[in-house]
């Protein structure tokens, strides 16, 4: 038991020891908290100025703003329905041009079975009738030439005869 004094004086001077290091610790953090406040006292009187007047801007604009975005809703609602017209305008000209060219078609075509109608006539009418006179002109012409043929053959057999008698 002569070690109990000992440790008793030990644990003392420990107990002091920590004691000592908790209130240094403390007037530390106190200190410094202290000078944190001071920090942020003194930026929060910097800013609020600062804060102070984007706020106001803030409201001044905020009015501005929701016009803009109302502006720009009709707007866009403004040009929707005229992007919707000039669909249904073009669409409606497509559609007439469509029409159009069907009925020049349908009129091209029926000009051109007129024109080959008017050929097929014109050639039943005309140009066979012209054929059939042809040939029997041609017909009328060998016809003439077969007789003048063999007139000029009687005669030059007659002469050639003649000719004979006279040379012998």
């Amino acid at each position: 038991m002569e070690a109990l004094p000992y440790f008793t004086a030990v644990t003392a001077l420990a107990v002091v020891l920590q004691t000592a290091i908790l209130a240094a610790l403390y007037f530390s953090v106190k200190t410094t908290t202290e000078k944190q406040k001071r920090s942020v006292e003194d930026m929060r009187r910097q800013v609020e100025p600062i804060l102070g007047r984007v706020q106001s801007l803030l409201d001044d604009l905020q009015p501005r703003v929701s016009a803009m975005v109302a502006n720009a809703t009709e707007v866009t609602e403004l040009a929707r329905g005229q992007a919707y017209k000039v669909d249904r305008v073009f669409t409606e000209a497509v559609d007439r041009l469509r029409i159009q060219v069907l009925r020049a078609d349908q009129m091209l075509t029926g000009f051109l079975e007129t024109i080959e109608q008017t050929g097929t006539e014109l050639k039943s009418t005309v140009w066979e009738p012209v054929r059939q006179a042809s040939a029997m002109i041609s017909g009328v012409k060998a016809g003439l030439e077969f007789f003048r043929g063999q007139r000029r053959e009687t005669s030059a057999r007659t002469r050639s005869s003649s000719d004979e008698e006279l040379f012998i």
